[in-house]
């Protein structure tokens, strides 16, 4: 039996899986803008037009959403799934989100691995300069969402410097951790929600197996590739640690990845840097990114296949969790311990990405007074123009490929 939401008497039949699919798919490929812009999206097809929840239910799903680590619109998508046509649904709302964006990535990872030319060129060192103004307003925006006290704003600030002073994976965890610890110890957040939560779909049973998978994976893959000494199971045990640590949206993944990918030898900084700034051309979610990733990178899986198992890879976590949550969230989200370390690891996430925003992303870009120009009138046409990203990607690759002429 489909699980049915509150207050949902009148509304129609729940679709097919293959239903669901197409709906997201249509989305996944309109989408543009980024997380926020998603949940636009989804609410106009999902409230206002399908009638599928209603509002309160709705700001549930995105509340929970937000409340994890992983991307947050991809996983209001796969709750939608779940909630009007079970585990099938929930794959296919993934699936067919992902799926447009997903294949773009592969695409320009065969054009980057096939043409060694391109990551030279001007243009794709505009794709390079866009990402400082794209991760510069993504820091400025969730800074002001994030940081709205001193003590959140201290913390985003210890947790730049520690990853500056220890740029590796294993300090971006413990930072992560210590994050934790001082909301934990000096947070105060506002009291429990008054309202009970709406979401059904998953039995406790299956929710806490699949905390189980995820937690099973997340130490089993780190461990057997220390054991194995495998660079591709390391790879993918990174890529499944940052889809399973990024708190405070997409963009957050970047240094997470650099820090796995880049040191390793796999891919050169300046095609990371290239795909990252190609990933904010598209619709659908970023994670996508390792999409692109795993086709360019020099793996013993290369091309789309490479493409398809990192995707899975980075996306795993989330899922695992936003579904092993689900059941148990009215309980989750009442408890002022848990949010108030959420609340810590946020504040961090903002500092890390802050860390990020210099090295790798403006060091590598910034080499002249003219990128740094590039990269000024990219972020004001963004932060101040109000344009699409999409546009303002185009405008950096054509403005990269002029500098380049003269």
């Amino acid at each position: 039996m489909v699980p049915r939401t509150a207050s949902n008497q009148a509304r129609p039949a729940s679709p097919p899986a293959w239903a669901v699919f197409a709906i997201f798919l249509r989305l996944g490929l309109t989408s543009f803008g980024g997380p926020v812009a998603h949940l636009g999206y989804f609410r106009n097809e999902f409230v206002e037009r399908r009638q599928w929840m209603d509002d309160a239910t709705f700001t549930d799903v995105v509340a929970l959403c937000q409340f994890l680590p992983g991307p947050a619109s991809s996983q209001v998508g796969i709750v939608i799934g779940m909630l009007r046509a079970g585990w099938a649904g929930s794959i296919a709302a993934w699936l067919g989100f992902t799926l447009p964006s997903a294949l773009l990535l592969v695409a320009f990872g065969y054009g980057v691995s096939h043409f060694g030319a391109l990551a030279a060129s001007g243009a794709v060192h505009g794709l390079k300069v866009v990402a400082v103004a794209v991760v510069a307003q993504a820091v400025w925006g969730m800074a002001r969402s994030l940081c709205p006290d001193r003590t959140r704003a201290a913390i985003a600030i210890a947790a730049a410097l520690s990853t500056l002073a220890l740029p590796t994976a294993a300090g971006q965890i413990g930072t992560i951790f210590a994050s934790a610890a001082i909301g934990l110890l000096f947070l105060r957040l506002p009291g429990e929600p008054a309202t009970h939560s709406a979401l059904t779909g998953v039995t406790r049973r299956a929710g806490g197996l699949s905390l189980l998978v995820f937690a099973l994976l997340l130490g089993g893959l780190l461990i057997a590739s220390r054991w194995t000494g495998s660079p591709l199971l390391a790879l993918v045990e990174g890529f499944y640690r940052s889809g399973a640590l990024v708190f405070g949206g997409g963009h957050v993944v970047l240094p997470l990845l650099q820090a796995v990918v880049v040191p390793s030898g796999a891919l050169g900084n300046a095609e990371f840097l290239a795909g990252y700034g190609v990933a904010q051309a598209v619709p659908g979610p970023l994670f996508t990114f390792a999409a692109f990733l795993g086709t360019a990178m020099e793996t013993e899986v290369r091309g789309w296949v490479g493409g398809m198992v990192f995707l899975v890879a980075i996306f795993l976590p989330a899922y695992l969790l936003v579904v092993g949550a689900l059941p148990f969230w009215d309980a989750l989200r009442r408890r002022p311990r848990v949010r108030t370390a959420m609340a810590g690891v946020s504040a961090g996430m903002v500092g890390i990405l802050l860390s990020a925003l210099y090295d790798p992303i403006w060091t590598s870009a910034i080499h002249t007074r003219a990128d740094f120009g590039l990269a000024l009138a990219a972020f004001g046409l963004l932060v101040q123009g109000r344009l699409s990203p999409f546009i303002v990607v185009v405008f950096a690759a054509l403005g990269g490929w002029a500098l380049a002429l003269l």
